[in-house]
C-alpha cells in the first residue's frame, strides 16, 4: 500500500517548496511523491482534527491513513475553483471522522443487542448455560446464508461501515443494508425460538 512507507521516505527539497496549489496539482498528476510530501504538509493537521473529534489517538491515526488514502484514490476529484487542497482534505477528514464515529455507534448498537439477546453479564458467565449461549449464537451465525454471515463479520470484527463494506465486497450499498438488516433479524428469532423453546 502507498501508505505504508509514507513516513519513512523522503521528500526532496524541490517537493518542500513546491506551492500548495502545484502540490495539489502533482498529487492530482499521480505523482507519489507529491502524496509524501502533502502527508508531510497536512499529516499533522488531519490528525490534530481527527484526534480532537475521536479523542483516541490510535483512532485518530487510522483516520488519518484513511484520509490520505482516500485523498490519493480521489485525486481526480479534487477541483481547485473550488477551494483550496487543503479545504478537500479537511472535508474529507471530516467525512472519515463521521465514518468512524458512526462505526462506534453500530459496534455499541451491535453489543447492546447481543447482551439483550445473551442477557445480562454476571457472575454466572462460566456457568454451563452462559457457555451453551455462546455456542447457540456461534451456530446460528453459522446457519446465516453466506452473504450475511459475511456483512455481519465485516461489520462486528473489522469494525468497516456498511459503505466500506460495500466498496470491500464490490455489493452495492443498499444490498449491504439489506443483509445487514436480515442478518441481525434472522439472529434475533432464532435465538428467541431457541429461548422459548
Amino acid at each position: 500500500m502507498i501508505l505504508d512507507s509514507i513516513t519513512e521516505q523522503c521528500v526532496d527539497g524541490r517537493l518542500k517548496t513546491l506551492s500548495d496549489a502545484d502540490l495539489a496539482q502533482g498529487l492530482v498528476d499521480g505523482d507519489e511523491e507529491c502524496l509524501t510530501a502533502a502527508y508531510r504538509r497536512w499529516g499533522t493537521l488531519v490528525h490534530t482534527l481527527a484526534g480532537r473529534s475521536l479523542g483516541d489517538s490510535r483512532e485518530a491515526e487510522d483516520v488519518t491513513q484513511q484520509v490520505f488514502l482516500a485523498a490519493w484514490q480521489g485525486r481526480q476529484g479534487y477541483r481547485p475553483e473550488r477551494g483550496a487542497f487543503v479545504g478537500w482534505l479537511v472535508g474529507i477528514t471530516r467525512r472519515k471522522i463521521a465514518d468512524a464515529l458512526s462505526a462506534r455507534t453500530r459496534r455499541t448498537d451491535l453489543l447492546a443487542a447481543a447482551g439483550a439477546l445473551l442477557g445480562p453479564l454476571d457472575d454466572t458467565y462460566g456457568r454451563p448455560e452462559t457457555v451453551l449461549d455462546r455456542v447457540l449464537l456461534r451456530g446460528e451465525l453459522a446457519r446465516l446464508p453466506a452473504s450475511q454471515r459475511r456483512v455481519l463479520h465485516l461489520a462486528f470484527y473489522e469494525d468497516l461501515t456498511q459503505t466500506q463494506i460495500a466498496q470491500r465486497t464490490g455489493w452495492p450499498l443498499g444490498t449491504v443494508k439489506s443483509h445487514s438488516r436480515r442478518g441481525l433479524h434472522q439472529l434475533r428469532r432464532c435465538l428467541r425460538a431457541e429461548a422459548v423453546g
